[in-house]
């Protein structure tokens, strides 16, 4: 199985004073949600935070996941990805998942997964319409390019110098993230979860 890695190490900031990966989705903090739909594709599951001590921490800590803090979170997602990447084991390949697409589920994860191939380097989910999203599968041959990342573009040059391979996932779970309250109020009304 390939490692997934959850980035979970952002600020939510534009939350309002909440954190998005601590909102309840089907019952369950939304970060929990989202390394129990890991677990169930990889046992492999590494999760950066911005302390061991975050509030988010007491939401997984009773899961078989390895959580990496990252102490320079602040500064953008390249570094949650820098520190993330260096910290997973020897792997052919790897997959990068955000933690606050709710809809994502182990069925997705797994579709990826059973999608590599040798002809690509990278492999990263779309909506239903095409539109590239996430999670993404690097090639381990990729990883150095990780330690280079700066500020808060996270991957999007290695993705756009590489083969990559688009994997049709249903409806918008590659693409639906929740990023303000009204983003998460507006999509409780509509799925009732």
């Amino acid at each position: 199985m390939i490692p997934i890695l959850i980035l979970a190490a952002g600020q939510s900031s534009r939350m309002q004073g909440r954190d998005k990966l601590l909102e309840l989705v089907d019952g369950m903090p939304l970060l929990r949600q989202r390394a129990v739909a890991a677990l169930a594709a990889s046992p492999l599951v590494y999760i950066t935070l911005p302390n061991e001590n975050h509030p988010r921490t007491e939401t997984i800590r009773d899961l078989p996941v390895t959580l990496i803090p990252v102490s320079d979170a602040a500064t953008g997602m390249a570094a949650s990805l820098r520190t993330g990447v260096a910290a997973l084991p020897d792997c052919n390949h790897f997959m990068v998942l955000l933690a606050d697409l709710p809809e994502i589920t182990s069925t997705d994860l797994t579709t990826l997964i059973k999608s590599i191939d040798t002809d690509h380097q990278i492999f990263r989910g779309t909506s239903a319409n095409g539109t590239p999203g996430h999670p993404i599968i690097f090639q381990t041959s990729l990883r150095p390019l990780f330690a280079r990342l700066m500020g808060d573009n996270g991957g999007k040059n290695i993705i756009a110098t590489h083969p990559t391979q688009l994997i049709r996932l249903p409806d918008d779970h590659a693409i639906r993230d929740l990023d303000t309250p009204q983003d998460w109020a507006d999509w409780r009304n509509v799925t009732n979860r």
